[in-house]
């Protein structure tokens, strides 16, 4: 954990692991595991650009997988009625 790289894919990571794990004991809602894996790749492609020289393409890369989770995922907060 030596560069914002290392520290922002994990932190992203985290979140869209928090996501699926509180997703997955709702019985309602019926997310498909493979659409977890386009932000997980996204972290780990991001983080290797990053820290080898492509902090531009990283940096475009971990905003590109933000927005496939608030796109595609659609994380919700407990007080909103979406």
């Amino acid at each position: 954990m030596n560069t914002a790289f290392d520290w922002l894919s994990v932190a992203l990571f985290s979140a869209v692991a928090l996501l699926f794990l509180i997703r997955s004991a709702q019985p309602e809602l019926r997310d498909r595991m493979i659409a977890y894996l386009p932000p997980a790749l996204g972290c780990l492609i991001a983080n290797q650009l990053g820290n080898h020289g492509h902090e531009i393409w990283g940096g475009v890369l971990l905003v590109l997988t933000i927005g496939y989770v608030a796109l595609v995922l659609r994380p919700r907060f407990p007080d909103s009625k979406a």
